[in-house]
């Protein structure tokens, strides 16, 4: 008998005293009779005997695995939306690999390309950035993707959006129903998607409302809670009268209301504080933040969903690139409305552009 090393073929068929093509046939699933499949699986679970998966995906061309890169896996956002492609991808049999692309271009270009080597059967991306090297690598990418963001028309992926705009319009339009006039707006880079797509939101509300565009009221920084609590700081040395701020995101928004509260303001009866995201963080803030729920679990699931459709059986000709939006919903909490329930409470709900 074979002694030493890992299980093989062989010595199954020698432990299970059946012929090397029948221990084949039973472990690629082909088949044989009930006694013969009794005595092989037997003898490989005694073994120890585990399928090689790499060699099955070099026979049949699939790995059973979904790859999920994503800029910063610490964001809450990011955390709803790797619970929710999970549950997917785990209900349809596949297993999910979690890469952290750190917001770098290379990165992200790097993964899509990576989809040639068989590692994986597809991939989820998100980029806050979209450049002409995004497009060309997803135009000519070995696998399917689907990117949780937007897309400049003619690339041929699916994307699942947020309307950041109309999220942004929201919560600023918020403020000045509560009174507020001289709003401040702590932004993310404005090179990025979302920073880009909030900016205009808020200008868009500010119009709406009458009330005059201050750049004097605005900084742009990264997405963090450190830089926005500095970026407050600095809005609140340049403009001392502000009376809210309306940060591009929740950690942002932890910062802000960080700073007000160094400052010895109190939030909401002095300054208000709204975010964008509606993470968990909103609920952990004192007091808890009013914050747009931008759909972070429901892109999730739809981009999952959407990719395992690409996955399946292709009948007929082939379905041109879709694009799906989620609406974004304004929670209100105690940040801009004293009283509030912790839990929030729906404003408002509205989809205008992605």
């Amino acid at each position: 008998m074979s002694s030493g090393g890992p299980p093989t073929i062989v010595s199954i068929a020698e432990r299970a005293g059946v012929s090397i093509a029948s221990v084949s046939r039973v472990l690629n699933g082909l088949g044989a009779r009930p006694e013969t499949e009794d005595r092989v699986r037997r003898a490989a679970a005694e073994l120890g005997y585990v399928p090689n998966a790499v060699a099955r995906s070099l026979k049949d061309g699939h790995t059973r695995q979904l790859t999920f890169a994503v800029p910063d896996i610490g964001n809450p956002v990011y955390v709803a939306m790797v619970r929710e492609i999970q549950a997917v991808a785990k209900a349809a049999g596949y297993r999910l690999l979690l890469h952290s692309t750190d917001a770098d271009v290379a990165e992200e270009l790097g993964v899509v390309r990576s989809l040639a080597d068989r590692t994986s059967d597809g991939l989820v991306l998100v980029p806050i950035r979209i450049t002409p090297e995004h497009v060309e690598a997803l135009t000519a990418a070995p696998g399917p993707v689907v990117v949780i963001g937007s897309l400049p028309d003619g690339v041929p992926v699916d994307a699942v959006q947020a309307d950041s705009v109309t999220g942004a319009e929201l919560a600023v339009r918020h403020l000045v129903e509560t009174g507020r006039r001289r709003i401040a707006f702590v932004n993310g880079p404005v090179d990025t998607v979302p920073g880009g797509n909030r900016g205009r939101g808020y200008r868009a509300a500010l119009a709406a409302c009458g009330i005059p565009y201050d750049p004097g009221l605005v900084a742009a920084t990264e997405f963090g809670v450190g830089a926005g609590a500095r970026a407050t700081a600095r809005l609140l040395d340049a403009r001392p009268g502000l009376d809210a701020v309306f940060c591009a995101n929740d950690q942002l928004a932890i910062g802000a209301a960080r700073a007000l509260h160094a400052r010895g303001r109190r939030i909401p009866e002095d300054t208000a504080v709204a975010g964008m995201d509606d993470s968990e963080l909103a609920v952990a803030a004192w007091p808890p933040l009013t914050s747009v729920d931008l759909g972070a679990g429901e892109r999730g699931r739809r981009a999952a969903r959407m990719l395992l459709e690409r996955l399946g059986p292709q009948d007929g000709e082939p379905v041109p690139a879709r694009r799906t939006t989620a609406a974004p919903r304004l929670v209100v909490r105690g940040s801009t409305s004293p009283g509030a329930s912790p839990a929030g409470s729906d404003e408002q709900e509205g989809a205008k552009s992605a």
